[in-house]
């Protein structure tokens, strides 16, 4: 506790201070931790650069205030959507190298030597000193697996999925609490379509499989985490194709041959899924708690949220839980000041209050770091006290589309609107996917 409590009280004194040259000393290896750092960005003028996910204001909210109070530091953000990000990354930062980027996979990129290895930041800040499980998802070792090893990048916060619905479409229904069961769930879904109301309405389409976090989450109802964290992190023989990741995609085809999604999906952005959901057009969608602050401000009062019920009336619960994650380059030439922006991120009072009110999110950092309070029948309300119940289930997995730097776009993504339009079957999907995992892990 002495020790958090010290991390902390640096973390101000350095805010106060920074008083420093901004950049430490040059990173000369790909990949290297620097061996002297400072902790500051100066008060000479900086400009660091982004390269951020677009549709999500958590980011560029943070950066403003870091300038406001930071006024040496501006930014140049270029952003792109998560799934041109998996793809461009790797070019990005070789050619055009940004101070921060948003990492959608940190194995291929640590091992190509593209990103930062923080430890020097980590001793420096005590980031070490944290809990082990808000880093491990960023650790790549030297075995080329995920989970342990050298940090590779940090989170702005720490973000869930789950369920959000809207509170009036489920009254219509008789849904007056979360289902507490797989099969209570289908049910709701059933009457929901019964009544004419479009029961979930999730983005499939373009270089973005949704579909792919109602599947995560019924692999989670299914199975336990452990094994799907396992091939995420590229553990040797770790494989998704798995009886109960079987069950979880023909419970997936069922829903889409029953029509409980909407008939579009497979041309639906993000962004029209968010639209629509927000305009009352279907009860249920599958996202993340990124959009708490959104919906509480758009849906006051009429938005819900919960955690995918188990398969049993009496199992643990498990979501796609994972750092917000953002590395720096290998390349950047202010390392120190965005390795001081990631702590700031985590540890000043007013960053950690827009990470719950923009974010929705629990920030990053120390146990007994400062929480803003949040009003008790809010979204955000409900997804903090979903992150408690992931923490004691140790239900916490990364994202399926996360295990390789490839496997989103190329794999999962065509395989699920494949199987919403029938021509892929849910073993057959497992089947590819794994095949092309195999051949992207060992390449």
């Amino acid at each position: 506790m002495k020790r958090m409590v010290a991390v902390l009280a640096l973390s101000g004194t350095l805010a106060a201070t920074a008083c420093s040259a901004p950049g430490g000393d040059p990173v000369t290896t790909g990949g290297s931790a620097p061996v002297n750092v400072k902790s500051t960005c100066g008060t000479d003028p900086v400009k660091l650069k982004g390269y951020f996910e677009t549709g999500f204001p958590l980011p560029r909210t943070l950066s403003e205030e870091f300038t406001a109070q930071f006024p040496n530091v501006t930014w140049d953000i270029r952003e792109d959507q998560f799934a041109v990000i998996t793809q461009n990354a790797p070019r990005v930062l070789s050619d055009d190298p940004p101070d921060l980027v948003r990492v959608p996979q940190v194995s291929e990129l640590a091992k190509d030597g593209l990103l930062l290895n923080l430890d020097s930041y980590a001793t420096a800040y005590g980031w070490d000193k944290w809990p082990a499980s808000q880093l491990e998802q960023m650790r790549f070792g030297a075995d080329g697996e995920r989970g342990d090893g050298s940090l590779q990048a940090m989170g702005l916060n720490f973000s869930m999925t789950g369920i959000f619905y809207n509170k009036k479409l489920a009254a219509q229904i008789g849904m007056t609490e979360a289902p507490r069961t797989l099969a209570a769930f289908d049910t709701v879904l059933q009457k929901a379509k019964d009544a004419g109301i479009t029961p979930i309405n999730q983005f499939n389409g373009g270089a973005t499989g949704g579909l792919a976090f109602p599947l995560q989450n019924l692999m989670a109802a299914y199975g336990d985490a452990a094994p799907i964290n396992d091939w995420i992190f590229n553990k040797q023989g770790s494989t998704i194709d798995t009886p109960s990741n079987v069950q979880a995609a023909q419970h997936l085809e069922k829903w889409i041959k029953a029509g409980f999604f909407a008939p579009d999906i497979n041309s639906q952005d993000y962004a029209m899924m968010m639209s629509r959901f927000i305009g009352g057009k279907n009860l249920f969608i599958f996202s993340g708690d990124w959009e708490s602050g959104n919906l509480d401000k758009q849906m006051a009062g009429n938005a819900g949220f919960f955690l995918m019920p188990s398969n049993e009336a009496v199992g643990k619960q498990a979501a796609m839980s994972a750092p917000l994650t953002y590395g720096i380059s290998a390349k950047s030439t202010n390392a120190d000041c965005a390795a001081f922006f990631l702590n700031w991120v985590a540890t000043n009072e007013k960053a950690r209050d827009i990470g719950v009110t923009v974010g929705g999110s629990h920030p990053m950092g120390p146990t007994d770091a400062y929480m803003p309070a949040v009003g008790a029948d809010t979204v955000t309300a409900g997804t903090l006290a979903a992150g408690a119940t992931i923490g004691k289930d140790n239900g916490s997995m990364d994202f399926i589309a996360n295990a390789t730097g490839s496997i989103y776009a190329k794999s999962w993504t065509p395989q699920l609107q494949k199987l919403v339009a029938g021509q892929q079957t849910p073993q057959g999907l497992l089947t590819a996917v794994q095949k092309d995992y195999e051949s992207q892990v060992k390449g």
